[in-house]
């Protein structure tokens, strides 16, 4: 029973930290990706942020190999693989969108090229280009949709997995 009380202690703690740095990372990359570390999402996954770029523009991230991260074959669970990209692209291009503008999720997907194993890392990188198109075509359109892709490779530099993510943006007074 102690330990039990403990152990939700230990959570409300961990709960009550997390929701004090998400709402400070709104405007600073480096809390966002410090909060990131210690989400009981990412953290009990074997996640990492390891950098978040001071103008929003890239990401990188790396998953360790551990027992808690293992598909059956012992191989990394393709679910991890697809979460240590997940929420960067959504969150990259609203930080440099703007504030007059939404952006969510559209669709996401993942193609596995080979087995991952280790320590594996994907870097997300956000163009100025890519930036500009989505906005101006919100802009004229009134939304955009565009897709985004980022390589997960291993520490041999082999591709583990490819992920691809669909952004839906709009302004926000339309």
């Amino acid at each position: 029973m102690v330990l039990v009380h403990r152990a939700q202690q230990a959570f409300r703690s961990a709960r009550s930290r997390t929701q004090h740095l998400v709402r400070e990372a709104k405007e600073n990359p480096k809390t966002l990706a410090a909060a990131m570390n210690v989400w009981p999402v990412f953290r009990g996954s074997g996640v990492r942020v390891r950098h978040i770029a001071p103008d929003w523009s890239s990401a990188r991230v790396e998953l360790h190999q551990g027992k808690l991260n293992m598909n059956y074959v012992g191989t990394h669970f393709g679910g991890t693989l697809f979460a240590m990209s997940d929420p960067f692209w959504m969150i990259l291009m609203l930080r440099r969108l703007g504030p007059d503008y939404i952006v969510w999720d559209k669709a996401g997907e993942i193609d596995f090229k080979s087995p991952g194993r280790g320590t594996v890392t994907t870097e997300i990188r956000l163009d100025d280009a890519a930036v500009e198109a989505m906005r101006a075509e919100a802009d004229a359109e009134g939304k955009s949709l565009m897709w985004f892709e980022n390589d997960i490779v291993d520490a041999s530099g082999t591709v583990v997995a490819t992920v691809r993510k669909q952004l839906y943006a709009r302004p926000k007074n339309r």
